[in-house]
């Protein structure tokens, strides 16, 4: 029977997705972003094996709180490095009636095989995709996470043509991401696709720095303050304004 290797669960998740959702954080993930606060997710191998069944079984206790929206969200570290188990759950899922969510930052993304048959066959089991885009300018991109953003964006072109629904999140960080030509330039990609349907500005924070001390991973942002509320205000004036789609 498949396993999959998960961090954490969480009963009542109120903002990863519509509703009161079940999350279920994956173990691993391939970038490697400066504000990251669950760095403890990051090794590829570890975690606790689990399977479908019982993830689901375990989910299922809680469905009384999902009301007619809720359901599960898969985030991670990053869900689609683990896409066959993905397949598994979301399948068993659909077949108990649950709603599906996947919170991904889209680095695994490729339209080469056999990674790309999966992700097409993924879509048409998820009812919405919560994507981050770290940063819109490939450079930039690398700097803050280790890897550019190409086929990040490129995942989310596809989305946008296969009609699958995306709320897009992005990190406001000080010096990093907080510039307003950048931000605009993130608004004018989101205006080119489809199907999001909501816009999030997530304000940058501290709270996983003694992590990165557990791990012995030196923090590079200790000096870096969380947004003003002007400057959040600002970001959620040029990226959450009302979309087309």
């Amino acid at each position: 029977m498949m396993q999959g290797y998960i961090h954490s669960t969480e009963s009542f998740g109120a903002a990863d997705g519509p509703g009161v959702r079940f999350l279920i954080f994956m173990q691993g993930c391939a970038l490697r972003c400066r504000y990251c606060h669950n760095p403890d997710t990051w090794a590829l191998h570890g975690g606790t094996a689990v399977t479908a069944q019982a993830l689901l079984d375990t989910a299922e206790r809680y469905r009384a709180y999902w009301g007619a929206a809720g359901g599960i969200t898969v985030s991670g570290g990053e869900p689609l490095l683990q896409i066959d188990f993905l397949l598994e759950l979301f399948r068993k899922a659909k077949q108990r009636g649950i709603n599906t969510c996947i919170d991904t930052a889209g680095q695994p993304f490729t339209r080469e095989g056999p990674f790309f048959s999966k992700f097409r066959e993924l879509c048409t089991l998820t009812d919405l995709f919560l994507a981050d885009i770290k940063h819109i300018d490939a450079r930039e991109h690398k700097k803050l996470t280790g890897r550019g953003n190409e086929n990040i964006l490129d995942m989310l072109r596809f989305l946008s043509d296969t009609g699958n629904p995306v709320w897009i999140r992005h990190v406001l960080v000080p010096q990093l991401t907080d510039h307003d030509e950048f931000l605009r330039a993130t608004r004018a990609f989101i205006d080119t696709l489809h199907n999001v349907q909501r816009v999030e500005v997530l304000p940058y924070h501290a709270l996983g720095i003694f992590k990165w001390e557990a791990l012995g991973v030196p923090y590079t942002l200790t000096d870096t303050l969380p947004p003003s509320q002007a400057r959040i205000r600002n970001a959620e004036k040029i990226l959450c304004k009302t979309l087309k789609n």
